[in-house]
């Protein structure tokens, strides 16, 4: 095979989704790196902690990617530390691979953080305004995901490889144990709503209640990725990567209740926090998981209610623009209300929830 995928970050939720869609399409020969691999059909597993810089040499001797998809990160209790693991996370495994000389393009997955800032100043001080789009500045403050960017352009700078950055808003994917999992918390959270009869209610701002938003299904995030590794337009470019649609939570949250027969109520003044909501559901969720025999009954695999209260209680409006993606011949789209069904369905089938 002419295209030998290199996907760093492959137990996670775009990592996953982008090796699924690899397979399906043929034609690539794919490596999955992470702690934890674990077994997927078509893809060759490769335990290393990318932290340690030697163990990432050994473990990807002889690994010649054509193609290499950075899709992970390592939260950390400072941006300072983030900005030190994670870009080392990355310049780990360039240096790697350089001696082989056979890296056409890197692709790098980030966020909106890019426009919004880290979590230490999140949504805080003077933003650019919305909708976000790519030509807009860095802000005036340490971010990891800057650091993570620099090192893949002096690597290109070195070594010859094209890249790209892809920038999606919240992710809606399936995984399980991942740090930033908006859709899988949501389905849980409802589950116990709908099982104890109580209302959903929405743990987020006024303001993303009421203003217009977006999101990015990571199946789309996946068709993103490889659109830009094999199309010459995107080489060397940045990109916004959303579903293409906006939406109000006043509408989406009720559409998401209906799906699991509860209800919700309308939101007056601000919300209260999920990590508040679910700070003694622990035991419940074992209950339900032992009554439907369910395959995980510990939450804490499978939610983040502190992530998605970041992103529920943004005091501000935000949207993203995709006219450059659109404009160079990317025209995927996805609505997000049947992106967030589709993965509710497949945890369903999963048995992870009931």
């Amino acid at each position: 095979m002419s295209n030998r995928a290199l996907i760093v970050g492959i137990s996670g939720i775009v990592g996953g989704n982008l090796a699924e869609l690899l397979t399906a399409e043929g034609g690539w020969e794919i490596s999955g790196v992470a702690r934890n691999p674990g077994e997927r059909t078509g893809v060759t597993p490769i335990a290393v902690d990318l932290r340690e810089a030697e163990a990432v040499k050994s473990a990807l001797a002889g690994v010649k990617p054509t193609h290499i998809f950075f899709n992970t990160w390592l939260r950390q209790p400072t941006e300072a530390e983030n900005i030190r693991v994670n870009a080392a996370m990355v310049r780990n495994v360039l240096d790697a691979v350089e001696p082989g000389s056979s890296v056409r393009h890197v692709a790098l997955v980030t966020g909106l953080k890019h426009y919004l800032g880290p979590f230490e100043a999140y949504g805080k001080g003077t933003l650019p305004p919305t909708p976000f789009r790519e030509e807009q500045s860095r802000l005036n403050l340490e971010n990891f995901y800057y650091a993570q960017e620099d090192e893949v352009f002096a690597a290109s700078e070195r070594q010859g490889f094209g890249w790209s950055v892809h920038r999606p808003h919240t992710i809606i994917g399936y995984a399980v144990g991942n740090a930033m999992n908006m859709g899988v918390t949501l389905a849980v959270y409802a589950s116990i709503c709908r099982e104890l009869g109580q209302p959903m209610r929405f743990p987020g701002s006024s303001v993303q209640w009421n203003g217009l938003t977006d999101m990015t299904d990571a199946r789309l995030l996946a068709q993103h990725q490889l659109w830009a590794a094999t199309t010459p337009g995107a080489r060397n470019k940045a990109f916004n990567v959303v579903n293409g649609d906006v939406f109000r939570w006043k509408w989406m949250w009720p559409r998401l209740a209906e799906w699991f027969g509860a209800r919700t109520e309308e939101l007056i003044g601000e919300g209260t926090p999920l990590e508040e909501q679910l700070q003694d559901a622990a035991p419940v969720w074992k209950q339900i998981a032992e009554k439907y025999g369910l395959a995980e009954g510990n939450i804490d695999r499978l939610i983040s209610a502190w992530h998605t209260d970041a992103d529920l209680g943004r005091p501000i409006e935000v949207v993203t623009d995709m006219s450059k993606s659109r404009r160079l011949g990317f025209t995927a789209y996805q609505a997000t209300d049947e992106a967030f069904f589709a993965l509710f369905g497949r945890l369903r089938e999963a048995r992870l929830i009931p």
